[in-house]
């Protein structure tokens, strides 16, 4: 594995990096915690006009043609500024698997709409847990014309703005992908109350019916794509946050002075930006090796379980570590980081948390 970034990839992360920041004041998590969307759609747009919905759709359905690491490397961004938006859950969880497992039909109808700026959600995947069959809240049976969806899911991002669902759901004990436009006759969006800025909903399925060229390929393959793609996706956006704890700690330490010093000439506050340093680069090279792996079209199933499992604890402890050196000023509303400490905690249990991964890869390589 080459994490050296092309001259082309090191352009895509810093001109992001430079519009996100510059936006961040009207459009990051702050600016959007009354907004009822929950991101904001002149941003939306302006990553549309920029190719950044359609960075990994095929060129021959209107888009770029470019791969999940590139795509990655917005997503750390979009975690550096801490800016909520549908781009991660729209191309990394649908727009990838379609792209993967759609039929001609389907990659024609839904990618161009994604390049186009059309924002999709997924529900929570149906990871398995070894031994213990399938845990999905949405249960699908056949019928002669299609699919009948039943139950519910939790913590759907942005479902309220979005205008389709890649819906994963049990049909006979294995996760399948079914696409529902989001007016389907019988589902039913609720708003939910979180600790996570991505404005996360509940949704509800009695009886919608799904036809056949809905279905998302014949086997869990799709499903267990929206899983590794969301979940690596998700550790590019934590790399991107606890790089940006990192530099405020850091700043912090510099200018704050107490005994007539800067409080980073301590001994012991070096060694806490130290451990959080070590944490941060750690959990970049660890997401990155199953970023490179997707991207390189390889099995990454136990990569995207180490990166995971390791990210989001390594992320939690950024943040704690970055508000014992802050003090109290790191606890008030008024300052950024308890925002990136919601983030973390919301992050660590998005796509299975820590313990889940660790029983995924025990499994894996068949220990108890």
């Amino acid at each position: 594995m080459d994490l050296t970034l092309t001259e082309d990839q090191e352009l895509i992360a810093s001109t992001a990096r430079e519009l996100l920041e510059s936006r961040a004041a009207t459009a990051g998590a702050r600016a959007m915690e009354d907004d009822p969307a929950g991101y904001s759609a002149a941003l939306w747009k302006e990553m549309v006009d920029l190719g950044w919905t359609g960075l990994a759709v095929p060129e021959e359905h209107g888009g770029v043609g470019g791969g999940f690491l590139e795509v990655c490397l917005l997503f750390e961004q979009l975690g550096h500024a801490l800016v909520p938006s549908p781009l991660p859950v729209t191309v990394a969880c649908c727009a990838l698997p379609i792209a993967r497992y759609g039929t001609d039909a389907q990659k024609a109808e839904w990618l161009g709409a994604i390049a186009r700026g059309s924002v999709m959600t997924c529900t929570p995947p149906a990871w398995d847990r070894p031994g213990s069959g399938v845990a999905s809240g949405v249960r699908v049976e056949s019928a002669e014309d299609g699919f009948t969806l039943d139950g519910g899911a939790l913590f759907v991002p942005f479902a309220a703005s979005a205008e389709s669902a890649l819906v994963t759901a049990d049909l006979d004990g294995e996760p399948r992908a079914f696409l529902v436009d989001a007016d389907a006759p019988g589902l039913t969006i609720e708003p939910s109350d979180t600790i996570g800025l991505d404005r996360p909903c509940r949704l509800v399925f009695s009886g919608v019916h799904v036809p056949h060229a809905r279905a998302l390929g014949t086997d869990r393959g799709a499903a267990d794509a929206i899983a590794s793609y969301g979940a690596a996706a998700l550790c590019a956006e934590m790399v991107g946050a606890a790089q940006r704890v990192l530099d405020l700690t850091l700043a912090y330490a510099t200018e704050r002075e107490q005994f007539g010093r800067p409080i980073g000439a301590f001994q012991a506050v070096q060694h806490h930006c130290a451990d959080m340093a070590i944490d941060v680069l750690g959990s970049r090279f660890i997401a990155y090796e199953a970023i490179w792996r997707l991207s390189a079209g390889r099995d990454a199933t136990e990569e995207v379980s180490m990166a995971k499992a390791w990210v989001s604890e390594a992320y939690e402890r950024v943040c704690a570590l970055g508000h014992q050196v802050h003090g109290a000023i790191g606890f008030t509303k008024e300052h950024d980081l308890h925002l990136y400490s919601r983030h973390a905690m919301a992050s660590a249990l998005a796509f299975g948390d820590g313990d889940h991964h660790l029983d995924r890869l025990s499994g894996r390589l068949g220990l108890p």
